[in-house]
């Protein structure tokens, strides 16, 4: 096969894990279903040319506005413009979930004074992530409690998901 693709940049300029990849697909499908190579390389093509998609588009809302960041809401406008509208409370609610997590894990690395964790515990909180990122694409249940009650999650701000 050629290593050019279609716009004639190299495979290697843009790429995702295929072994994640690979894992994602198969956690979102039930367990008796087999997904042929070349079906799982194409799915994650085209998981590569929507980032590329909506990267770009973020970009242009971006400068649009005379900014030289692509800010969360840019991309979150990007997703209306392109006609993912309907994806952009689920992505947003996604996106306050991981800065929670993201601050509760420095918050945790703060409290541990360096203390780095198992590869069994980093095993199973990865596990747990998987499990609520499923839960949260499937539209199944609720979005997982924080595991420190005594701090609140942020409020989601509905205004920003207007267009």
């Amino acid at each position: 096969m050629d290593p050019m693709d279609i716009v004639g940049k190299s495979k290697e300029d843009a790429s995702l894990p295929k072994a994640t990849m690979t894992k994602i697909i198969k956690e979102m499908l039930p367990p008796d279903v087999r997904v042929a190579r070349d079906a799982q390389d194409l799915l994650i093509e085209c998981c590569v040319e929507f980032i590329n998609l909506v990267s770009s588009e973020s970009n242009e809302v971006c400068n649009k506005e005379d900014r030289r960041t692509i800010a969360p809401e840019h991309v979150l406008k990007a997703l209306q413009v392109l006609g993912f509208g309907e994806y952009i409370e689920e992505v947003y609610a996604a996106y306050e979930q991981h800065k929670y997590e993201t601050m509760d894990t420095q918050r945790s690395v703060k409290c541990n004074s360096g203390a780095q964790m198992t590869e069994e515990e980093a095993a199973a909180e990865q596990q747990r992530m998987f499990a609520e990122a499923r839960a949260r694409m499937n539209g199944g249940g609720p979005v997982p409690q924080p595991e420190h009650p005594e701090t609140e999650q942020p409020e989601t701000d509905q205004r920003n998901l207007q267009s």
